[in-house]
């Protein structure tokens, strides 16, 4: 992970809090976009605890004015629509069908039963909408990450070509190592193309492979060490998740 002075982590000490204090600095960045930029975007993530964090957002939104942001996905399980994997699901029974968003503004990946039945047509097609989207805006505001104990982030697993792309937004990748293997991923490229990062990680499980990351580990071996935002990376971890934290 690149060393900035905004670089943080945070301990909080359960997953409770955790998922509190993410909620509330979500709310915080996206407000601030707004008043400063008139609208804002965020990535978002799937997972237990990303999930949960939404579902926090949703019971105090602060002042997020949902008419004016954007929302991605960090990646998508390609699975047919409905499917309860799909993170757009999960990120619609949790927040979206419970807010006033612009559904114009929420850009999902396809799915494989819909128009692009190919996960590489469907990279690409999410791929154009988010070049339009940078190509406006200049950036994401936040990005919302999870992280896996093999320090995966998005659908970028250790060693894979997904991981060592260098130049496209967007993959297909057809052989995830966790199912479903079909997915489509923003890239180290398009995390790096974010305001503000979030990693919010919870679990003893992951310790170690929260220490590599922000001991700067190769991102090719340890995936969420290559996450950077321009603004700020913040790493909200519970007491589990940063126990082995030298």
């Amino acid at each position: 992970m690149s060393e900035t002075p905004s670089d943080t982590v945070e301990v909080h000490p359960d997953a409770d809090t955790l998922v509190a204090a993410a909620a509330a600095r979500f709310v915080q960045v996206v407000t601030a976009a707004q008043a400063e930029r008139g609208s804002a975007s965020v990535v978002l993530t799937g997972g237990g605890t990303g999930i949960a964090m939404l579902e926090q957002v949703r019971k105090s939104p602060g002042d997020i004015d949902w008419s004016r942001l954007d929302i991605f996905w960090g990646d998508e399980r390609f699975v047919p629509a409905g499917d309860p994997e799909r993170n757009e699901l999960q990120a619609r029974q949790a927040l979206l069908d419970h807010v006033p968003v612009d559904h114009a503004r929420v850009h999902p990946v396809a799915t494989s039963d819909g128009e692009y039945p190919d996960p590489v047509e469907a990279a690409a097609e999410y791929s154009a909408a988010v070049h339009a989207h940078l190509a406006e805006h200049g950036a994401f505001d936040v990005h919302l990450l999870g992280m896996g104990p093999d320090a995966h982030i998005n659908s970028l697993f250790p060693g894979t070509d997904a991981v060592r792309e260098e130049h496209e937004l967007v993959v297909a990748v057809t052989n995830s190592p966790k199912p479903p293997p079909v997915r489509v991923t923003l890239t180290l490229p398009a995390v790096r193309r974010s305001r503000h990062v979030m990693l919010v990680v919870a679990g003893a499980g992951k310790a170690e492979a929260v220490a590599a990351a922000v001991g700067g580990a190769e991102p090719i071996d340890i995936p969420a060490a290559g996450a950077a935002g321009q603004e700020s990376t913040t790493w909200l971890l519970d007491r589990e998740a940063a126990s082995a934290l030298r």
